[in-house]
């Protein structure tokens, strides 16, 4: 009878598993938040993760998107002067200042949005940019934008975020748009670790980044803040420690200071409580699985590449492992193929599959030897059920 076997794990992963323990929970006071580990994909935090919320000045995030893909593909330059219109100065809350009817390069104009927040910068953006020269329009291209790269809780109704029925997007969408920006425009990034721009000598206070973390020596260096009285305060943030990045949004705190505090924490905590580990080397025999009237009566499973994951980095009672296979594995069996499953289940993060393969080739025994292993399935068949190993 064909059954769902697991095998043992070999002793050294079994002790590199039971120096990791679960990593106590972050307990956010913000009112939505998303953590991710960026190098592994792993989710550290999620909560009302997928709820489309105001987002505040963070969907300048969009908007600046669009704008490096525009200077990417040629339709913007960096040089360029982009004529600010009466809508473009309309606008109060942050602002360049801008003029209606002077010019403004397209360089300054994105520094404006990142370092200083400028809701008019935004709009001279979104109007140059625009399928019909206008706001609306161009928000109508954020959200067709948004949804062609994942971000499916989002919709934008401006391109600076100013309060407006159904400008919604998720702290989910929010992450993943700023991942997008780290990894899609290397050369536009360090941008957002500017902590001052100054635009106007004669509006010369208005110069300062007002991301909190990046004068804390903590790795960050981005992205964007956020605030309305309907949202709250909000962060978007990001910070590397060695190799390792962490990406986060949060949301709906009640004072800067709060928003300050918490985001401080929670790159504290995603640095300090987990730890990258490589969990196996390609090749390295992992468990045995038993054979099926084969020339050996076990076979070695293995990963095929070195498998490193993100793991709680606190001493304690282990985290949950086991090898999956459906079993006795009938020979002959080939070196390389499929046969077995590592699951890997770290108490509140997500669960890790990672298939393991024939650590050799298995040929079937003689005649002599499967007349044998058939005798033996018919006799202890005849005696009654034996107990399933597991």
């Amino acid at each position: 009878m064909i059954r769902k076997y697991r095998a043992i794990l070999s002793a050294s992963l079994a002790a590199l598993l039971l120096t990791s323990a679960s990593a106590s929970a972050f307990d956010t006071r913000a009112t939505a938040a998303f953590v991710l580990d960026e190098k592994t994909g792993t989710v550290l935090l999620a909560k009302n993760a997928d709820t489309p919320l105001p987002p505040a000045s963070m969907s300048k995030l969009m908007t600046l998107y669009i704008a490096f893909e525009a200077v990417r593909d040629g339709r913007l330059r960096l040089d360029e002067e982009l004529p600010v219109s009466a809508h473009a100065n309309s606008f109060g809350g942050s602002t360049l200042f801008l003029r209606q009817g002077e010019r403004v390069k397209v360089e300054d104009l994105i520094r404006g949005i990142i370092v200083l927040s400028g809701n008019d910068a935004c709009v001279v953006i979104a109007e140059a940019l625009s399928p019909d020269g206008t706001e609306p329009g161009f928000a109508h291209l954020m959200t067709q934008r948004a949804q062609q790269i994942g971000m499916t809780n989002s919709t934008f109704k401006n391109s600076s975020g100013w309060p407006a029925d159904g400008h919604r997007m998720s702290m989910r969408d929010l992450t993943l748009l700023a991942q997008r920006i780290i990894e899609d425009f290397p050369e536009f990034y360090p941008m957002f670790s500017e902590k001052e721009f100054l635009f106007d000598e004669a509006e010369a206070s208005n110069r300062f980044n007002r991301n909190p973390l990046l004068a804390l020596g903590i790795g960050a260096d981005g992205l964007k803040t956020g605030h309305t009285q309907e949202a709250g305060y909000g962060l978007v943030g990001s910070a590397k420690q060695g190799d390792r990045r962490v990406i986060f949004t949060i949301t709906g705190l009640d004072t800067s200071q709060a928003r300050a505090q918490e985001s401080e924490s929670i790159v504290n905590w995603a640095f300090r409580q987990f730890a990258e580990k490589t969990v196996t080397r390609a090749g390295a025999v992992i468990a045995e699985a038993d054979v099926w009237m084969g020339a050996s009566e076990t076979v070695g499973l293995v990963a095929k590449e070195d498998v490193t994951l993100l793991l709680p980095n606190t001493p304690g009672n282990g985290v949950k492992a086991e090898v999956v296979y459906t079993g006795p594995i009938e020979a002959p069996i080939t070196a390389g193929r499929q046969l077995a499953e590592l699951i890997i289940s770290p108490e509140g993060l997500p669960e890790h599959r990672i298939p393991l393969f024939a650590a050799n080739a298995v040929p079937a025994s003689g005649f002599v030897a499967r007349m044998m292993s058939v005798s033996q399935v018919l006799l202890g068949r005849l005696q009654g059920p034996a107990e399933e190993t597991m």
